[in-house]
Formats: C-alpha cells, structure tokens, sequence
C-alpha cells in the first residue's frame, strides 16, 4: 500500500466522517482526499516526478500532514524535516535526501532563507500560507519502486543518517499495530507528539479504520487531558517524560478517561513505579511499543491486557519488560561474534522481517554493519526470559563498566525512579581514577520536593546494592532532551565533564 491508499480507505468507509480535527474544526475523509489530490497536482505542476523527494517542515498541522497523502500520490517520497531542528542539521538532512521540494510553514520562512541558497537540488519551495492548491489538475501516480519516506535519525551520534523505509515496512508497522492493541470501529486518535516522528506513522492504521485524529499545534498537558474527554479519545501515544507530566497535572483525577482503549508509550524506557501509577490513575489501557527508524515502532508490543495477570492483578514483574516480540517479526540475541544466544543471555537485541528498513540512504557501509550476520542489529542491550518477554537492559553505548562489574544505566534509573521526590532522571558513567567509571545518577525533583543525597544513594543499595548504586548524586531543574522528548545523555556527560575540568 502507498500511504495515500489509507486514506483512501478510510474515505471508502465513509467519505462524510471526520478524519482531521484541529482546535474544534473538523475536515471530513472526502475533504482530506480532496485536498490531497490537489497537492499532488501542485507537485507535479511545478515538475515534481515520482521517486524524487518532497520535504514537508511544520509543525503539527492538517493542511501539513495533508501533504503527505499528495506527496504519495504524486509517486514522490516524503522527507519530513523536523522543525526543532537547528538550521544546519535541516539543511544536512536535505542535502543528503537530495530533497527537490520543500513544503514549509510561513512561521519557517527565515529557516528556509538561511538554508536555500546551500542547497541547489531544492528547485521548488511551497509555503502552506501563500501557495493556494488548484481546484483543478489533481493527479494519483504511481511511485517508481516501493520506497515510501526517508527519516533522519536525528544526529545525536554524530552526523545523521537517513533510513529508507519502503511501503511494504510501513503495512507491516500497520499491520502489526492493528493486530496487537484493541479496537473499535471508529478509533479516535489524539496526536500531541510531533506528527513527524511516532504520532505520524501511527495515524496510517487509524486512518485504515476511518478513525479521526485529532491534531494539537502545540504541547499543552492541561489541553491534552480535556481533549480526551471532549472528544472521547480511544487512542493517544506519549514518551514517559510527557506521561510523567499527565500524572503530575492537578486536573487528572477529574477527567473522564472512560473512552481511551490503548495509551500507548515509548521512545525511552519508562519507569516501572511510574507505570504502574499511570495503570491505576489512568486506567488499565496503558500499552508500550518498542522499535526504533530503521524498523519502526513494533519490534515488540505490549497490549494493555499484558499489564494484568489472569487474576486481574496488575504484573508487576513484567512492567519493566518491552513486551513480546511483535506477530510480523523475528527477534533474538546475539553474542559478539554474531552468535545467537539461549534463552536469558544478555546480549545485543537483533530482528529481522519486513518491518526492517531497506537501509541507510547513500551509505553502504552503515547498511552493512547494521544488518551483519542477516540480522538488523538495534544496539540495544537485553534478553528474553521464560515467558519470551523482552528485556532491555541498555543501550549498547550507556552502560556504565565501574570496578570490573557491568552496570545498567536503566536498572538504577528504575529504582531512582521509585523515589518520591523524583520526576525524572538519567544515570551516565563518568571517568573515575578507581573504578574506571562512577555511576552517576542527575535527578529532576518534582515540584516543591528536596532530597538529601546521601538518603537517596542509601534508597538505591537496598533496592539493587552498593555496586550499582550512584556514587555522584547531580540535581538538575530540568535534564536536556532530543525533539522527541529522549534525555540526551551525551549532552550531559559533555557538561559534567567540562565542570570537573573547570574544577
């Protein structure tokens, strides 16, 4: 399927049912399809041809996400470009996408004459403000080979890359979403994410099912909590660090969730304690998803019936797992020398089947390494245990090697989390002349709250012992974070280790 083919079903249930909704006005299926036929005229007017690239820079938007659907249908491929970007690393995603066209929001307009004149392949810029679509000269091509978009992964370990992802990865992704969560006929979707990254490609199963998506143009948590009573939201998707935000909002408790059928969570590890308030405050419709760019979302799943024994308990000791590993896609653990390992061995998490990507754009060499031994290799750290759960354990590159032993930077954090003054926090190893690295944990504090440092690495060696406990406790008021809400780790071993300098 081409990504306009969802919308189209979605428009073959009912052409009069709403499908976009954005500060109370609402544009129905037949609307979207109309408006998306008229895209890819514009396109191909201005001498777009199918399988050249068409950015889209917005932010959350209908008329922006509309884009997509007449990209597709005008056979190209979309590139979306994210607008927290710096102007440097846009104009590299452009540059190594060889994007033709760029569509962009008016609010934009001193980004793109920052980067234009860099980029010589771009011939046509569209601004949503200004260029009126025709009403006539609508266009549906086919695309010249399967690729459907290309993603950057976001350059936080040096320069970014772009992931290849084909139709055939995106109907996989759908597939398995609709397999493994629950829903009703007519799901309502509510996208407060950036519609560029998780809460987009999360839209294509729902438009399958001719649901509504209601659209916020910002991040406001006291508006996300009332538009799932106003518009009886079934389905909604957050990082934890935004989840984390809800259970803190004083207007929670006094909200009518009965609607949400599968609030889905991801992106970063989430804290078991914290997962298991969001079970009890928000209801049981809390559902995770794990996968990465390269083989989106649904590596493994988690329903919300997975969160509960057959008691109707919650399990806690599965909170802290991935899930299982998805209908559509094989998973396994590799060892160092690309063995596969038993059953409750750690090592590198791996999988395989058609929700993997097709490979990095323009660059072999990253595409072999990524798929040696014919597995895609995650860099994540984990095991599957008895009961095929997946485990994650860490990122490769965090875990932190202090006195000989191996620390997992997302177990301490686990029982950091449990604390109660604490609202969030990141553990990072830090060179140390004794033990090689010291576990250092930075806490955000939730509002109003103090701790005592020494209190808190005493909380931690009860839960899981002096080995793994912090030996440097930082207070931040608040911890760096990507675009997508993931703490940037990297950007705080760079600063703590500038201050010891300093010191």
């Amino acid at each position: 399927m081409r990504l306009a083919d969802y919308l189209d079903k979605g428009a073959s249930l009912d052409p009069d049912a709403p499908c976009l909704t954005t500060e109370g006005e609402t544009r129905t299926y037949g609307e979207v399809r109309q408006l998306s036929v008229k895209i890819a005229g514009a396109l191909a007017a201005r001498g777009i041809v199918p399988g050249e690239r068409v950015a889209v820079l917005s932010g959350n938007d209908p008329t922006a996400f509309t884009c997509v659907f007449g990209i597709s249908r005008a056979g190209a491929v979309w590139c979306p470009i994210n607008p927290r970007n710096e102007a440097s690393e846009n104009r590299e995603l452009l540059d190594l996408f060889g994007c033709v066209a760029l569509i962009y929001q008016e609010s934009f307009e001193p980004l793109v004459a920052k980067i234009r004149d860099q980029l010589p392949q771009l011939h046509t810029l569209i601004c949503l403000e200004r260029d009126i679509f025709p009403e006539t000269g609508g266009v549906d091509l086919a695309a010249v080979d399967d690729l459907a978009m290309i993603v950057g992964t976001g350059g936080t370990t040096g320069r970014p890359k772009g992931v290849e992802l084909t139709g055939a990865n995106l109907e996989a992704m759908t597939a398995i979403t609709l397999m493994s969560y629950p829903w009703p006929d007519r799901p309502v979707y509510l996208a407060l994410a950036p519609l560029t990254h998780a809460a987009g490609v999360l839209c294509f199963p729902v438009l399958a099912r001719g649901g509504e998506i209601v659209i916020m143009r910002k991040p406001d948590v006291a508006e996300f909590i009332w538009l799932i009573q106003r518009h009886h939201v079934t389905h909604t998707f957050l990082p934890p660090t935004l989840i984390y935000m809800v259970l803190a909002h004083a207007t929670l408790d006094e909200t009518d969730l009965s609607s949400l059928r599968c609030f889905w969570y991801g992106a970063a590890p989430m804290s078991a304690a914290r997962l298991e308030e969001a079970l009890r405050r928000i209801g049981p419709v809390m559902a995770q998803l794990f996968g990465q760019t390269e083989a989106p979302m649904m590596i493994s799943t988690m329903s919300p019936a997975d969160h509960y024994r057959p008691d109707g308990s919650i399990a806690l000791s599965r909170l802290s797992s991935a899930g299982r590993p998805s209908p559509l896609v094989t998973v396994a653990i590799m060892g160092p020398e690309g063995e596969l390992l038993p059953r409750g061995a750690t090592g590198e998490i791996v999988a395989r089947g058609s929700l993997v990507m097709r490979g990095y754009h323009r660059d072999p060499e990253a595409t072999a390494a990524a798929s040696a031994h014919g597995w895609h290799h995650t860099g994540d750290i984990g095991y599957l245990d008895d009961d095929n759960y997946l485990y994650i354990v860490d990122r490769a590159k965090d875990m932190v090697i202090t006195g000989g032993f191996n620390v997992y930077s997302t177990e301490v954090e686990q029982a950091l989390m449990q604390h109660p003054a604490v609202q969030d926090c990141a553990v990072i190893g830090l060179p140390d002349d004794k033990w090689g690295e010291r576990v250092t944990a930075i806490l955000q504090l939730r509002a109003g709250r103090t701790v005592d440092k020494q209190e808190v690495v005493a909380f931690v060696k009860e839960r899981i012992g002096s080995v793994k406990a912090p030996k440097q406790i930082e207070i931040w008021d608040d911890l760096p974070r990507s675009k997508v809400g993931k703490i940037l780790k990297g950007d705080l071993r760079a600063r703590l280790a500038h201050e010891n300098r300093a010191e």
